[in-house]
């Protein structure tokens, strides 16, 4: 919500905006912040519908209420950046979804600027986000996980049943061999 949006709202719907919004960031992963001035609405809603596919959650509010909401939590370590048109995205789950759709998003729309993120007790530098980015995600990671441990007891499987297999094989020759004498 921008400034002037903000202005109509009454104390107690500030108050439940911050509860929510610190509910949230409270339980996030990580949250990123980026100044989204000079993205169109046709841009914004592009963002914001493929940070919901992740699952991820975005909000624009403004930065009193966003000053608020993040006490207590890692997105009070920005506050200083609280500055200007800024949104913020949030992610319970997976720390590299919303990295990856922001980084990519920005290559393609000058316009929106990272300004930093926290994850795990610490500020995030654009830098580190972008290197965050490169890393597979959480699914791929996972799938990773399971192929290997599916591997292990396959090659298992393998060397076990060669040497029952071998010892036919011996006693087949043993047999050929007695055949032919």
């Amino acid at each position: 919500m921008e400034g002037g949006v903000c202005k109509l709202l009454n104390i107690s719907q500030k108050k439940e905006i911050v509860e929510r919004l610190s509910a949230q960031l409270a339980g996030a992963e990580i949250t990123i912040l980026f100044d989204y001035k000079g993205l169109d609405v046709l841009k914004m809603t592009e963002l914001r519908a493929k940070l919901r596919d992740a699952g991820v959650q975005i909000e624009v509010v403004k930065n009193t209420l966003l000053t608020r909401a993040a006490q207590g939590s890692d997105s009070a370590l920005m506050q200083d950046l609280y500055k200007g048109p800024n949104a913020i995205v949030i992610s319970a789950d997976d720390p590299v979804a919303p990295a990856k759709i922001l980084v990519d998003f920005a290559k393609d729309n000058d316009k929106l600027e990272i300004k930093a993120g926290t994850l795990a007790g610490k500020i995030l530098s654009v830098e580190e986000i972008t290197q965050l980015a490169k890393m597979p995600s959480k699914e791929e990671l996972l799938t990773k996980l399971v192929c290997t441990l599916n591997a292990v007891p396959t090659s298992f499987v393998t060397v076990v049943s060669g040497v029952p297999r071998a010892f036919v094989n011996v006693l087949s020759a043993i047999k050929d061999q007695k055949e032919a004498a």
